[in-house]
């Protein structure tokens, strides 16, 4: 158990040093210091300032699996799990931004070693939506002429399109809106309803 919490509390050190002085600006030594801990405890976990990084942005996604999860497991139908899944990802997407700076800050500049990293949760939550779509089928919801696999992944592609605009605040979309819920069925799930 200890191990586990001296690993947390050097990411969450290296955490708050990326944002504070961007990832290229920060250093190992950095890390070591401010986490209180020698150069040895922190090689034992991490052999380089990337593997740190990785497990950074990795503990930031922990955050989304968790919120994901929840919903995947709630006793409601397809249709408002997937409405809910939508919003649940944009609301923790922006908040983890907003932890970590702004979307500008250094720790984000670099989207593609952050897609790198989130590559493994991708691959997870398009798994979520392909379990949300077959509930759907099986329900009577939803009717799919594809595969539902590439399906989930058109869905999760469009999900991440309007990652960066809610972040920037270009467009608010907030789950207690009506409106906002039937803008975001209408335009991105309404192909998934059964026609009458």
């Amino acid at each position: 158990m200890a191990t586990s919490k001296t690993k947390k509390n050097l990411i969450e050190v290296a955490r708050q040093l990326f944002v504070k002085k961007g990832v290229e600006g920060t250093t190992m030594n950095d890390i070591a210091e401010a986490s209180q801990r020698g150069r040895r405890t922190l090689y034992t976990y991490f052999g380089n300032k990337i593997e740190i990084y990785k497990a950074v942005v990795e503990a930031e996604l922990a955050v989304l699996y968790k919120k994901q999860e929840e919903v995947l497991k709630r006793d409601i139908p397809a249709d408002e799990k997937l409405m809910l899944l939508v919003f649940n990802r944009i609301n923790v997407i922006k908040e983890v931004v907003f932890r970590n700076g702004t979307l500008r800050s250094g720790f984000f500049r670099d989207i593609w070693r952050v897609e790198n990293v989130r590559k493994e949760f991708d691959k997870k939550e398009i798994k979520y939506l392909e379990t949300i779509l077959r509930d759907g089928i099986e329900q009577g919801i939803f009717e799919i002429y594809s595969n539902i696999k590439q399906t989930a992944e058109v869905v999760h592609y469009a999900l991440k399109g309007l990652e960066v605009p809610s972040i920037r605040g270009v467009i608010a979309l907030d789950y207690s809106r009506k409106e906002d819920r039937n803008v975001v069925a209408n335009l991105i799930f309404s192909g998934l309803y059964k026609r009458s």
